[in-house]
């Protein structure tokens, strides 16, 4: 592979990459396969004459997708341009097979292969089967799920024609079981395991997606966990704790995109909130904190007043179900999280504590770009001045637990923020 800008994303280029074969016992030179709009990301390998490369480029959120042949290299067919964050417009991912060494290779029959989509929509999240046609770019719907009061999710395509796959379906009591599910009659799928209920504790939690807006409009999300037998009319306020992870969006119809399913097992972890729901905390969690940036605006040029305009309309959402106790709202994070964290907590006194891990609070400390900005220091000075809690520390008057040591499983953060860091594990 070779980098036809140098590897300088700032140089006007048609092409940034470009792709070649080797043949052994390599006493040729290389051939030219195939040369991408944007940044190569992979290649799913078929046969001589079938291969799929994706390639992306992250300031304008384009994705594209070619058809190929490695063994008559020639134009590449564009199959698939779009939007990458765009969740509602997935084609879904092409279904692989072992070959006869193991490896995985597209799964092909003539000049058709198959996708499986996650199925994200505004009504629901329905996951789904397409045949594909290489040559003509045609796609046909085979399958889609119906399941409405449960999540499922397709693993993978489990026969060469297509005519089965391997599934999952749960519950937020229970967790996945396998099954194997035939495409194309409405028959029962055949059930491979049954794991039941783990978490025994969680059982009768309440669960649901709880969608609002900001005050500009744009829609969000969040998850919202009630202890187990909870008076909804309110006649007991909660505490609550709201667990988030701010996200960078180029436009608003991608960053309102509901994409979270009500019916998915409630899954532990040791670094989930939920344990909170058994103490009888309200857990409002997956919190979509959106920064948009449309046009020539960059997300962070407008940071901190969407960061707090998130927060507001969170706060507002549940407290509007009258459940909660708007006098003890806790928000936490993880990574870049915590660092929206000590923001919120130095810009606002909305909250009665924070919980902040593994985060970086000074962003003169990444000069060369941090998360998903791409300036330097020197090219936006307010920019990393703004967005750095601790240049502002001293307006933070809420309890703040900071949780980070050196052997935080955060390989991004320890060299530059874990010798500040003034709690360890």
């Amino acid at each position: 592979m070779d980098a036809l800008d140098g590897g300088d994303p700032a140089r006007s280029v048609p092409f940034r990459d470009a792709l070649y074969g080797w043949t052994a016992p390599f006493d040729e030179p290389p051939r030219l396969l195939l040369q991408t709009v944007n940044r190569l990301h992979d290649v799913l390998w078929g046969d001589d004459e079938h291969a799929i490369a994706h390639d992306t480029w992250w300031d304008t959120r384009e994705a594209r997708s070619y058809v190929f042949s490695p063994a008559h290299p020639g134009a590449p067919r564009l199959l698939f341009q779009r939007d990458l964050q765009d969740r509602y417009a997935d084609p879904g991912r092409f279904s692989m097979r072992r070959n006869a060494y193991g490896e995985a290779v597209l799964r092909l029959r003539g000049e058709q292969t198959w996708l499986l989509g996650e199925g994200y929509s505004a009504t629901g999240q329905f996951p789904f089967v397409d045949r594909l046609d290489l040559a003509s770019g045609r796609r046909a719907r085979v399958y889609q799920s119906t399941l409405r009061d449960r999540a499922g999710t397709l693993l993978e395509l489990s026969d060469d024609d297509a005519s089965r796959a391997l599934v999952t379906i749960e519950s937020p009591d229970d967790a996945p079981d396998y099954f194997l599910r035939n495409l194309s009659t409405s028959a029962p799928p055949q059930r491979l395991t049954r794991f039941g209920a783990p978490y025994p504790s969680l059982r009768g939690v309440h669960k649901q997606v709880l969608g609002y807006r900001r005050a500009d409009g744009l829609a969000l999300s969040g998850v919202l966990y009630l202890p187990r037998g909870q008076d909804r009319r309110g006649q007991r306020k909660l505490p609550l704790l709201i667990w988030a992870y701010p996200v960078e969006y180029k436009d608003k119809r991608s960053a309102g995109q509901l994409t979270a399913n009500p019916h998915r097992f409630t899954r532990l972890d040791f670094k989930s909130p939920l344990y909170w729901v058994t103490r009888g905390y309200a857990v409002l969690d997956q919190t979509a904190f959106p920064i948009v940036g449309e046009g020539e605006r960059e997300p962070n040029d407008s940071y901190l007043p969407q960061l707090l305009a998130n927060a507001r309309a969170a706060i507002d959402a549940v407290d509007a179900l009258g459940v909660i106790d708007r006098t003890r709202v806790a928000i936490g994070g993880h990574s870049y999280g915590a660092f929206m964290v000590a923001n919120l907590l130095t810009h606002t006194d909305w909250f009665a504590a924070g919980i902040a891990r593994s985060g970086a609070y000074n962003r003169t400390l990444t000069p060369f770009g941090f998360q998903r900005e791409e300036r330097t220091y020197w090219q936006a000075p307010a920019v990393y001045t703004q967005m750095s809690p601790f240049l502002h520390a001293e307006r933070m008057k809420t309890p703040l637990l900071l949780i980070h040591g050196q052997d935080d499983g955060n390989a991004g953060t320890p060299h530059h923020a874990a010798a500040s860091a003034t709690s360890t594990r």
